[in-house]
């Protein structure tokens, strides 16, 4: 048997949503009828006024610095365990990311570290709801406010995850969604920003379109970007998003199965779920500790003999050689992330996983902790 990491779940609804824009013609980015159903569908389902599309979850999140003004010399914290997308969307700005490290359970962003990072530079920060759990919002967002901070929720991993029954991307200035192959919901390639704001929304519908002008379409009024998602796409997204809550049920599904399977693994860390969250585990993410800590390598080694895919996780900003190499950054200076980075992976957890692959995948993780430890 062969697991992967991941496979999407797509059926007939989806190929009757996109079989009708081919027919009505409507395949660009300007023109056609699933662009604004996905659009206002989303807003609703994350409780929000506004919900844009665009081809990218990494698009969305510099549209989203860009809107905000966000430009050379200004500093943006982020939380330091992340896919790179989301400081190099920062850095196509030309600000100076700076990063935070992980509290150690949900590996999100430690809001008792943010605090000690504001410097008079500091325009935002930049939460990211790891692996499809919310970040503690609340005194970040306290914080922010004290210090008259942006805040963008990166939550390309979290779509329907809420925080204290408010959904993620409703609650900081800006939301950022992906839907990449592998995400809750997918179009393959796309992304979406969320606002309660009219006045940035108008701002980034314009900028994400070659910001054009009004009486001459084509005097720009700014800068822009062509970060428009087609209504191919937007027709795939609107189908996927008919049973997203059947999706998230999933996922909290099998979470539970793993997390079970795995509670007498005492050197195997598992996801949590805080109190004030409901997390929608985009992927089943764990953490070898103990006897297996630092065997990270021989562990997805031995999986993949036996036939389960697995990944690693993010490499932490700190720890990227890249910056390393140009003394942007203190690679000790996030010891929390830097452990879960160097002993983190991911099992398979796609929406389209059978219960036998589960059992097999359990199974398999179990045996190979055992083999390791001796």
């Amino acid at each position: 048997m062969f697991v992967p990491v991941s496979k999407p779940l797509i059926g007939e609804i989806e190929e009757q949503y996109v079989g009708d824009a081919i027919r009505r013609k409507e395949i660009s980015g300007l023109v056609g009828t699933y662009l604004k159903e996905f659009e206002s569908g989303f807003a609703k389902f994350c409780k929000v006024k506004h919900a844009a599309t665009l081809n990218s979850g990494t698009t969305a999140i510099h549209l989203a610095v860009a809107a905000l003004g966000i430009g050379a010399g200004d500093e943006v914290l982020v939380s330091t365990l992340t896919n790179m997308a989301t400081f190099f969307a920062v850095l196509y700005q030309g600000a100076v990311p700076v990063p935070v490290d992980s509290e150690p359970e949900t590996l999100n962003i430690d809001p008792a570290l943010i605090e000690a990072k504001i410097t008079s530079k500091t325009k935002a920060i930049i939460v990211v709801h790891l692996y499809g759990h919310p970040a503690d919002m609340d005194p970040i967002m306290e914080i922010a406010r004290r210090h008259k901070l942006f805040v963008i929720e990166d939550a390309a991993e979290a779509h329907g995850a809420r925080y204290k029954d408010r959904m993620v991307g409703s609650i900081g200035d800006i939301g950022c969604f992906s839907f990449y192959s592998n995400k809750i919901i997918t179009t393959g390639e796309g992304g979406m920003v969320t606002t309660n704001s009219d006045e940035l929304d108008e701002r980034m519908r314009s900028i994400k379109n070659l910001a054009f002008g009004t009486d001459n379409k084509f005097m720009h009024v700014a800068v822009g970007f062509k970060y428009q998602m087609t209504n191919l796409q937007a027709a795939l997204g609107a189908a996927q998003l008919t049973r997203i809550e059947d999706i998230i049920s999933r996922k909290r599904s099998l979470a539970s199965f793993y997390t079970e399977a795995f509670s007498q693994e005492k050197d195997i860390q598992t996801p949590v779920e805080k109190p004030y969250a409901f997390n929608v585990y985009w992927m089943y993410n764990i953490v070898l500790r103990g006897a297996l800590e630092g065997k990270r390598a021989a562990f997805m080694e031995e999986l993949k003999k036996r036939g389960v895919e697995s990944r690693e996780d993010f490499v932490p900003f700190n720890q990227q050689k890249i910056f390393i190499d140009q003394g942007i950054v203190d690679p000790e200076s996030c010891p929390v992330a830097n452990r879960i980075g160097a002993n983190g992976l991911y099992l398979p957890s796609g929406n389209d996983i059978s219960e036998e692959e589960l059992e097999y995948v359990a199974k398999n993780v179990v045996e190979v902790a055992h083999l390791l430890k001796g």
